[in-house]
């Protein structure tokens, strides 16, 4: 059992002790703490609560929902949902945060609750220490009986997310219906089985091969969306007549494509391919953060504008975009950040943006990927004993490549012409992740090995 407290939210599994796993009592701790910040912060009574489809979202939607009208908020549930369109419904209805109940790509028996301000964006790590301040010291007071809150529904979230998404001026869904597109999708039997092949419809697309579709949350493989996961959709997609593959995680705020032939267009490279679109159309800055492709940066240089590097977590790249005014942004990990809709990621944006793209280039799914610059990741972690002072190895490492460029906002990011390694410590295990970037897959591992020997070698002379 598990139970992790953070700046961004509580996440767990269900079941267990109190106190050791996401039980009724933490949910209802939690929610309490979050709803007395937002009232005392917004003076706002009015809190939207969505879910993906995951098995216990039933039970820890209504325990949320009684908890928050029971300090005297409004809730407006927007029922099984999407984490973007929980964030763009927050401001539409000027309420004072929004709960999104989904443990995104984790397994089923993890469920989490996440926090959003009254802009529909992730709260601050301030903000955040400050409900977890709330929690720990049970510092709420309930309302009377006469002053609860009331209970809402709202069922057309998604439809008002996809409009808005087909009112944006770079989807151009005459261009997708077109070219009349045969695609395969997984939705891990979350709520993109709602969400995506609705938008796949109204952007005109021909052919849905439909797997896992069912909001029922049995995932029927683990949700994350990496290629060792997708190997089924791939089969279906290298064995029939498809243009391409579609694949996101259960909260529906990562995206990951897959090549005509079943081979993976890369979830690094979901990023890159939609600021590509967006940089042929719109001269201007993009943000991704620390670990994610150099490709990225090379496509911003050579479209005119100008690449930044925001430490890891959404609201790190969203602060970052806001200081730059970025035009696109987002993580590695299939998550597009398109601001003219708004500060999140959002994998349905993501989708109608690349099939523009594509429809607009002509090109196969295999031929838009070679136009990019070819890079890989190596990812890595050490795990270390307890009592290894992981910051004081990292300001060894540092000290050990100063003649380099380096970066320390988020860890050490250590730069080598287009190569580049960046280590960082786990916040909940004693863990330093590293990983390394090149043009080939054999000299990102060894340039992963190499910073690996140099830390054990540090490790060892303190010892």
């Amino acid at each position: 059992m598990a139970l992790i407290k953070s700046i961004s939210g509580i996440r767990g599994t269900i079941g267990g002790q109190a106190g050791e796993a996401l039980t009724p009592v933490d949910v209802v701790k939690f929610a309490a703490a979050y709803g007395t910040w937002v009232l005392q912060t917004t003076q706002n009574n009015t809190i939207i609560v969505g879910r993906d489809a995951r098995i216990s979202g039933d039970m820890v939607n209504k325990l949320v929902c009684a908890t928050l009208q029971g300090l005297g908020i409004n809730v407006v549930d927007v029922g099984l949902s999407t984490t973007p369109t929980v964030e763009m419904v927050v401001p539409e209805l000027k309420a004072g945060g929004g709960i999104i109940l989904t443990a995104s790509h984790n397994p089923k028996q993890w469920n989490a609750l996440k926090l959003l301000n009254y802009k529909g964006e992730f709260i601050s790590d301030a903000e955040g220490k400050l409900v977890l301040e709330l929690a720990d010291k049970e510092a709420f007071e309930f309302a009377q009986v006469t002053e609860l809150g009331t209970y809402t529904q709202r069922e057309d979230a998604i439809e008002k997310h996809i409009e808005a998404i087909l009112a944006l001026p770079l989807v151009d869904v005459e261009a997708i219906k077109a070219k009349k597109f045969a695609v395969a999708i997984d939705c891990v039997n979350s709520t993109g089985g709602i969400a995506v092949p609705m938008l796949l419809k109204a952007l005109g697309v021909k052919t849905v091969e439909k797997l896992y579709c069912e909001p029922d949350g049995h995932f029927p493989h683990n949700p994350e969306p990496l290629p060792e996961n997708l190997r089924e959709i791939a089969k279906v997609i290298e064995k029939g007549k498809f243009d391409l593959g579609i694949v996101v995680d259960p909260d529906v705020d990562r995206l990951a494509l897959i090549n005509e032939d079943g081979s993976m267009f890369g979830e690094e490279y979901t990023l890159v391919a939609v600021a590509d679109y967006i940089l042929k159309n719109k001269t201007g800055n993009t943000v991704s953060n620390l670990s994610s492709t150099r490709a990225l940066r090379d496509v911003t240089e050579k479209a005119g504008g100008n690449y930044y590097a925001a430490a890891v977590g959404e609201v790190n790249v969203v602060n970052m975009m806001k200081e730059q005014n970025a035009v696109i942004g987002g993580e590695g990990n299939g998550g597009i950040i398109y601001p003219e809709l708004h500060y999140g990621r959002d994998a349905l944006v993501g989708i109608a943006l690349f099939l523009t793209h594509l429809a607009k280039s002509g090109l196969s799914m295999t031929r838009l990927r070679a136009s990019y610059p070819n890079y890989y990741i190596s990812k890595n972690k050490i795990e270390l004993t307890p009592d290894v002072n992981v910051d004081a190895v990292l300001t060894q490492m540092q000290e050990r490549y100063a003649k380099q460029p380096i970066n320390t906002i988020d860890g050490v990011k250590i730069e080598f012409d287009k190569e580049w390694v960046h280590l960082r410590k786990s916040n909940t295990e004693p863990i330093i992740r590293i990983y390394a970037e090149s043009d080939s897959n054999a000299t990102a591992e060894h340039l992963a090995n190499k910073i690996i020997a140099d830390i054990k070698e540090i490790i060892s002379v303190k010892a």
